[in-house]
């Protein structure tokens, strides 16, 4: 059985997206590459994600970019 990546529990941190198992927002790990940090370098400063966790959301995001509900995905984000 395979673990979600991403867990939303209003009892951790508000409700806010967290990968599994942490208190690490899932928004983080974009913000850490926005701003050039590596993958491995956000892995070490966040210990308790795993690489499958991040390559995970980051397989997420990348399906919710490229499917047919992107213009309505951008426009609600917007």
């Amino acid at each position: 059985m395979k673990t979600d990546p991403i867990e939303i529990n209003e009892n951790k941190l508000g409700g806010t997206p967290v990968f599994t198992g942490t208190r690490v927002p899932v928004e983080t790990l974009f913000d850490h590459l926005e701003s050039g940090v590596s993958l491995e370098d956000f892995l070490a400063d966040f210990p308790s994600v795993t690489k499958e966790q991040a390559t995970a959301v980051l397989e997420i995001a990348a399906r919710l970019l490229s499917s047919k509900n992107v213009k309505s995905l951008y426009e609600t984000a917007a």
